[in-house]
């Protein structure tokens, strides 16, 4: 390794000084440069001395001519730097290890949340993976900076963890929502791919944006109640509420034959499109009506929608848990779920 930490460093094309205080991989380290740290490609800092060897020193500094304070000619004031703002991401630097065959590894990924807009925001930030919360901090972040979240072990990523972060204003605004939640799903192939991209663009993370503008209030502009509402508007319990629900299945077949009579026309978004609304249906169905299971048969095929299903299942809370074996009726063409209320 070149580097190592505490090194002293100049960044090339900059002209900075700075110094190593982290190994990412055995091409990129994280630096110090005026108390701000990022990462750096190796290549592109160096060591300081050869810079420090031939700068010109001046022997003899001629006297300066003393001047007071009249003397002195105002400068004009410069414009201020506009920043733009570019929205809300989640950003993971990956951290590189080397394995025995030589090839270059991840490791992990360190997450920060990234605010690329001029307002401050207090946010309340979840990881979750089969059900399950794993991490989970509260804190705010302010304008124009990032903050460090946490770590992921590259491994974690086959169980698809789910990014949940919920924002508010930390200055309240008449106009905009009280609160804004939004989450990512990562999943490792498409990672995967991202992280190969970022190496060949020389990038030093991958980012996946949450949000451009935070957004305005949506008002009620129904007309108020009465005080009188109970003699003009009936209340209903939840059990004679969902007497007026559609009845809910036990079973549900998502094969397009049993959907559509054209949908031998339709391309393989459409057909993927339609069956996921039709699971949708049902599904929120069974949850209104307080099933205890629904068996949803999808077929093998491809497994496309199989696994869609799945990482839709794996973010409902209504979901105790679902297994997809063999059945002597549907072979593994068949998912069952288990509700819990």
């Amino acid at each position: 390794m070149k580097y190592q930490v505490g090194d002293e460093i100049v960044v090339l094309h900059t002209n900075e000084e700075g110094k190593v205080v982290e190994l990412i991989s055995d091409k990129m380290v994280m630096i110090e440069v005026r108390g701000v740290k990022f990462p750096s490609y190796m290549d592109q800092i160096d060591f300081p001395y050869f810079k420090r060897f031939t700068e010109k020193k001046a022997i003899l500094q001629p006297k300066k001519e003393k001047k007071f304070i009249e003397d002195v000619r105002k400068e004009k004031a410069k414009p201020t730097e506009i920043q733009t703002a570019e929205g809300v991401w989640i950003s993971l630097l990956p951290k590189f290890s080397v394995d025995e065959f030589g090839d270059e590894v991840v490791d992990l990924f360190k997450v920060h949340l990234v605010n690329k807009t001029s307002r401050a925001y207090t946010f309340v930030y979840e990881q979750e993976a089969q059900g399950e919360v794993s991490f989970e901090l509260t804190n705010e972040i302010t304008g124009f900076h990032d903050f460090y979240l946490h770590d992921i072990a590259f491994a974690d990523l086959n169980d698809n963890p789910t990014l949940f972060v919920e924002f508010a204003l930390v200055t309240p605004d008449k106009k905009k929502a009280d609160f804004y939640e939004t989450s990512l799903k990562l999943k490792g192939k498409q990672v995967f791919q991202k992280v190969e991209e970022m190496k060949q663009r020389n990038e030093p993370t991958i980012s996946f944006k949450l949000f451009d503008n935070y957004p305005d209030k949506t008002f009620d502009n129904r007309p108020p109640v009465s005080a009188n509402a109970s003699k003009e508007y009936a209340a209903y319990e939840a059990k004679i509420a969902r007497k007026n629900l559609e009845p809910a299945r036990s079973v549900i077949d998502l094969h397009m034959e049993k959907l559509s009579d054209n949908w031998q026309h339709m391309s393989n978004f459409e057909i993927l499109s339609m069956q996921l609304k039709e699971f949708e249906k049902w599904y929120h169905l069974a949850a209104a009506h307080q099933q205890q299971s629904l068996t949803v048969i999808h077929g093998v095929g491809s497994g496309k929608l199989r696994d869609e299903i799945h990482d839709i299942l794996k973010t409902k809370k209504e979901v105790r848990y679902f297994i997809n074996q063999y059945d002597h009726r549907f072979g593994y063409g068949a998912t069952e779920i288990f509700f819990q209320y």
